[in-house]
């Protein structure tokens, strides 16, 4: 759908563009193109939920990683905090261990009586059985420790869904939901949308006779309209092979570094392409 979006906002520009103009230094080439973000992204949650809190909103700039929003998460605190105590847990295998030195101990007493026939044979062989019992029991107790960790581990992966973060470093273009609501993982409606900025995407149309001209790498001087006005450097990223039949035109993408976040995304802008 954004896809579908970008290409009936170019088109608009067609009209235009059939009428670019060639520099008066002929190695210059003129075209007017469309600055849009780099990147949007419709952040939604990986499980269903009722939204707690929200940590940003519509124009706040955004990090990697950042906290967006939290849903409700008392049940998954909860049982992290079980599995915690348990993963920290060692009583059962001290338990295990005291009891295989004692197996041990009384074994040892039973084989030195059983060499000197004062105990039966099934008194040995029971003695051995016991010791070899809590050998098993000592294995089972460190098994049951590693289980613990990572079922604290799945609990902190459950517990960490509940947090919604930014995948990008953008700007919140608008948020559609409020705490209160009930967010769903197969819901079409997103909890926030961003927009990534730094940098942005130039989109220019240009006509066929521009074709071989322009190549992946090329540099171009970006004039965006007013009120940002100035003159900025861009790199070519993707010159499409495909020509439009209808139009006799085809695409140009550059990439424009906005590390002050100084132009915004949306402007109409010329571009300048040194040949």
């Amino acid at each position: 759908m954004r896809s579908i979006k970008r290409t009936r906002a170019l088109f608009l520009f067609i009209p235009f563009l059939l009428l670019a103009a060639v520099d008066s230094n002929d190695d210059l080439y003129v075209q007017d193109g469309l600055i849009e973000p780099f990147d949007s992204v419709e952040i939604g949650a990986p499980v269903d939920g009722l939204i707690d809190t929200m940590a940003v909103d519509r124009g706040d700039q955004v990090m990697p990683g950042q906290v967006l929003a939290q849903l409700e998460s008392s049940l998954e605190r909860a049982q992290a905090k079980i599995a915690a105590a348990r993963a920290a847990s060692t009583s059962e295998e001290a338990v295990a261990q005291t009891r295989l030195e004692l197996a041990k101990q009384r074994f040892k007493r039973f084989d030195g009586l059983y060499r000197e026939k004062v105990v039966s044979l099934d008194d040995w062989e029971e003695a051995d059985a016991e010791r070899r019992l809590a050998e098993h029991a000592l294995t089972r107790a460190g098994e049951n420790r590693v289980m613990n960790e990572l079922e604290l581990e799945r609990a902190n992966a459950v517990l960490g869904m509940r947090t919604i973060r930014s995948p990008i470093q953008g700007v919140v273009t608008e948020r559609v939901l409020s705490p209160g609501e009930v967010v769903y993982r197969t819901n079409q409606k997103p909890i926030f949308r961003l927009a990534q900025i730094d940098p942005l995407r130039v989109e220019v149309i240009a006509p066929i006779e521009l074709l071989g001209k322009v190549k992946v790498g090329d540099t171009a001087e970006i004039l965006p309209q007013a009120p940002a006005g100035g003159s900025y450097s861009a790199k070519v990223t993707v010159v499409d092979t495909v020509i439009d039949a209808a139009s006799g035109t085809f695409g140009i993408r550059l990439e424009l570094p906005n590390p002050e976040l100084t132009i915004p995304a949306g402007l109409q802008c010329r571009v300048r392409f040194g040949h």
